[in-house]
């Protein structure tokens, strides 16, 4: 196991400090070939709002369970009209520097594939389209019964038609895309059904309590064996679902890298840590390695 490293970019077996914080991370991108797991800390650039940071939602929102979801009509009331009213700040939101440069360097061959834990679709819209969303992606919904995807903008259409415009209470949005309301908006909301088979639809994400499907871990496992190096991006790997594929990298003898704010249950597994923001750090890396104009 890797010798704790400290918050500074130093490297972990000893050797000398790197003069630039971010050059041991440099040198790992500059052998290619490296996979990237990013979370909800790379995206709060973006105005979406983390879990567990020093303002994450976490410290005032109980996310929705799979649980309370499946077994109650009230439940998928609460979770759709509030998720309805998020849905709004989602759906606007744009990549940040931080998701350009990851592109940038996926582009130039420095990144070989990217893990996200996050659903909001914002490394495809930065132009990483094999991005493998391992908690799935908002701008999705699925019968529970027929497995039938569909387009979230559609069925916004859709409950806007059953609705009208709920009042928004001007509350940020959680990373699960959604927003307090009263409870008399909430009471009153009507749900629409899957329009195939009339059954419960659900946004296409794992919610907590529920499992990412096997192929799709089993994937993102084959990613990181493919890789020659691991770089954790704005994650506290707080949950297993993240921390499992360090963990795997670190036991086959690859090394692992993090930049977060903050530390991470990761930490012990980290060759290198930097505790910097995630934008500028990442878009000055995307330019020492690819040249600058590709990380714009």
């Amino acid at each position: 196991m890797p010798t704790r490293a400290p918050l500074d970019g130093t490297a972990a077996d000893g050797a000398a400090p790197h003069a630039d914080a971010l050059a041991a991370i440099e040198d790992l991108l500059a052998g290619r070939d490296v996979a990237v797991l990013s979370g909800a800390g790379l995206s709060t650039e973006s105005g979406i709002p983390d879990y567990r940071g020093a303002t994450g939602s976490l410290r005032r929102h109980t996310p929705m369970t799979y649980q309370e979801f499946v077994a109650s009509e009230e439940g998928r009331r609460r979770y759709w009209a509030r998720s309805h009213v998020g849905w709004r700040a989602i759906a606007r939101a744009e990549p940040n520097a931080g998701h350009r440069a990851v592109e940038a360097l996926r582009r130039s061959g420095h990144v070989s594939a990217v893990i996200t834990q996050n659903v909001d679709g914002l490394h495809r819209a930065a132009g990483t389209l094999d991005a493998v969303e391992l908690h799935g992606g908002l701008d999705r919904v699925i019968c529970l019964e027929c497995r039938r995807t569909s387009s979230r903008a559609e069925l916004d259409l859709r409950l806007h038609a059953l609705n009208g415009a709920l009042r928004d209470t001007g509350a940020r949005v959680n990373p699960d895309g959604d927003v307090e309301l009263p409870q008399e908006l909430v009471d009153g909301f009507r749900i629409a059904p899957c329009e195939a088979c009339g059954a419960v639809l659900k946004p296409d994400v794992v919610f907590f309590g529920e499992s990412v499907p096997k192929p799709r871990v089993q994937q993102c496992y084959d990613l990181v064996d493919e890789a020659r190096a691991l770089l954790v991006l704005g994650s506290s790997l707080t949950v297993m679902s993240g921390l499992r594929f360090v963990r795997h990298a670190a036991r086959a003898g690859k090394p692992v890298a993090i930049v977060n704010q903050g530390a991470t249950r990761g930490d012990e597994y980290a060759a290198v840590r930097v505790a910097r923001p995630l934008g500028a750090a990442l878009t000055s890396l995307a330019e020492r390695l690819t040249g600058g104009a590709s990380a714009r």
